[in-house]
């Protein structure tokens, strides 16, 4: 079979998977998989990772086969697909680091208040869960009693957003710890030692 003979094979292939065949689909992913899963070692430098990945990209192309518009290779396709897919896998696993590494931190910090027989209360609890550009504020204004002026020109952000950090974050903090009115000034009057 000549190569013009193979592309145009290939678009009616395309085509038809376009519309639903099946059997189509199985013929192209039969003529692709093994390239793609070659590719993906390469990048991966794992075998289980590039099938894993392999497989979520043909999952993805039946998905999307009508948006690819014949302008690449469908091979190429494939590849944008499948560099894309561990692009996101690497940055998810990334997030999941970081945020196991802060878990640690929260319980050795935790830890160690305990041990000292110092007090670590629920509020510092719920203010552990904020996240860090809320966190941060909050304990420099209402642990620390430092301006909104000083702690935007720390962090780089405006007062106002300092402001608005602070009482959006103590808003949160009181919801899940299920505060009224008349126990905020109980919150925010809490101070750890310097």
């Amino acid at each position: 079979m000549g190569e013009r003979e193979g592309y145009c094979q290939m678009d009616a292939l395309i085509k038809n998977a376009k519309k639903g065949d099946h059997l189509a689909f199985a013929m192209l992913f039969k003529e692709h998989y093994p390239f793609l899963v070659k590719y993906l070692m390469k990048i991966t430098m794992n075998p289980d990772t590039a099938e894993e990945i392999a497989q979520e990209t043909m999952a993805k192309c039946i998905q999307k086969i009508h948006l690819y518009n014949g302008q690449s290779k469908f091979s190429t396709w494939l590849v944008s697909i499948a560099t894309n897919t561990y692009i996101d896998q690497c940055r998810k696993k990334k997030r999941e680091k970081n945020w196991q590494g802060q878990e640690e931190i929260y319980r050795k910090l935790k830890w160690h208040f305990e041990s000292r027989n110092e007090e670590w209360n629920d509020a510092l609890e719920a203010l552990g869960r904020l996240p860090e550009d809320v966190r941060i504020p909050i304990i420099l204004k209402h642990y620390y009693g430092y301006s909104y002026d000083e702690i935007g020109e720390w962090m780089k952000i405006s007062p106002g957003t300092v402001k608005s950090r602070v009482h959006n974050g103590i808003k949160s903090v009181r919801r899940e710890l299920k505060l009224g009115e008349e126990a905020e000034s109980h919150l925010i009057g809490q101070r750890t030692s310097k």
